[in-house]
């Protein structure tokens, strides 16, 4: 199994330039409230699996974003602080999405970073 960890640097500049990113904060509703990542779309870790068993009719009438494809380039989780968006690439790994990464600093990292 290739990496699937990208950094701070990596998701900067698909944040500013990638069509294709698709960002899932997978923290709880209550992490998410105090602050997120612009541009991510919130699915709990535990709703991982269900979220991407969705048909995309679902997902997109769910999550107000197209369904990525199984060989979506830049699909990328985080959580906090690295743990749960670890888990819930493996398990989009194991469900097909090849290329899934976790953003591995987490929103932790993120708001040290953008001095938030």
């Amino acid at each position: 199994m290739a990496n699937s960890d990208i950094s701070y640097a990596e998701l900067k500049a698909l944040l500013g330039k990638s069509e294709s990113l698709l960002l899932v904060d997978v923290r709880t509703k209550e992490e998410v409230d105090k602050g997120h990542i612009p541009g991510s779309i919130h699915i709990p870790v535990d709703s991982v699996e269900s979220a991407l068993s969705l048909d995309p009719a679902e997902f997109k009438a769910k999550y107000g974003v197209s369904k990525p494809p199984l060989d979506a380039p830049q699909f990328v989780f985080h959580c906090q602080m690295g743990r749960r968006g670890a888990m819930a690439t493996q398990k989009a790994q194991s469900m097909g999405f090849q290329k899934a990464s976790n953003y591995a600093g987490g929103y932790k990292e993120w708001s040290d970073k953008e001095g938030k």
